[in-house]
């Protein structure tokens, strides 16, 4: 009798592994530009780390001989790049008003869209599995929120939810279009190309809403920038080698590294509905990924 995962299971475990990787590297890379923001505001947060990515990114990409992207993979490079500053920094306006885990909780809305979008932009077949696995992450989601969200909230929470949510659909939007920039570019060039589209946007405001960071800042900037790059690479790498929907629920695990670095870096407090959201969301991600690749053999 076979022993042991099915040969498509194993296929997909390197880049399940990798997105898991990326993910936890990207949480702890919210955490480091929760505190930039709360320094210098996340605008300018944002701005001055794409620099700093740019700089990082700019000798890998130059040393791998990729050269300059045709102009059809330059305008997926140049999409994405203005969908993610836009999400990024509605994310971490957000986050500065909110607890981390809790902003990490209510952008777990854009997993059930990119999934949909999925199939939409990408020609995916959205699989019951992968759809139902969302939902039952998407039940931790609401455990979490009816935990936290209690009481009734201040006006700057109620910015910081707002700007959390939009920034969640786009960041659906950006799932997909990472899904397509794998595709058809390395990872080097996906993360070169996401941080100096992200500067040279951001940059033209820059005069009106990014101070220039002291020396204090600019050291949390550059550790945030190399997690970013680090973060881009693993997951561009995984999106090039299994489906959006295989990886899109993986997204879920990022909520117990923000749970962990909130309560380590800012004393946020891990609860027990947030405990109990924790346990839906890893059951979503398992069910999705093991019954998508069963699925796919």
């Amino acid at each position: 009798m076979p022993t042991g995962p099915s040969p498509a299971l194993r296929a997909l475990l390197v880049p399940i592994a990798a997105a898991m990787a990326g993910l936890a590297l990207f949480s702890v890379m919210d955490g480091v530009m929760k505190a930039a923001s709360i320094a210098i505001g996340a605008y300018a947060a944002m701005c001055w780390r794409g620099l700093a990515g740019t700089i990082i990114m700019a000798p890998l990409w130059l040393w791998r001989g990729q050269g300059w992207p045709a102009p059809a993979v330059l305008r997926v490079h140049v999409l994405r790049g203005v969908v993610a500053s836009v999400m990024a920094v509605l994310f971490f306006y957000g986050i500065v008003r909110l607890p981390l885990a809790e902003g990490i909780a209510l952008s777990f809305i854009a997993p059930l869209i990119a999934l949909y979008l999925a199939a939409i932009l990408l020609g995916e077949k959205v699989r019951p599995a992968a759809i139902g696995g969302s939902v039952l992450a998407l039940l931790g989601v609401a455990v979490i929120a009816g935990g936290k969200f209690d009481g009734p909230a201040n006006a700057e929470a109620v910015k910081g939810l707002v700007a959390t949510l939009v920034s969640a659909v786009l960041y659906a939007w950006n799932l997909v279009l990472q899904r397509q920039q794998a595709l058809v570019a390395r990872p080097e060039e996906v993360a070169f190309f996401q941080t100096l589209v992200q500067f040279l946007f951001l940059g033209l405001g820059a005069w009106w809403f990014a101070p220039f960071p002291d020396a204090a800042v600019w050291w949390l900037l550059i550790v945030s920038a190399a997690l970013s790059a680090a973060s881009i690479m693993l997951l561009s790498w995984a999106y090039g080698r299994a489906e959006a929907q295989v990886l899109v629920p993986l997204e879920y695990t990022a909520f117990i590294w923000a749970a962990i670095v909130g309560w380590i870096a800012f004393a946020e407090p891990v609860t027990v509905p947030m405990l109990a959201g924790v346990a839906l969301i890893v059951a979503g991600c398992l069910y999705a990924t093991r019954s998508s690749a069963g699925q796919s053999g």
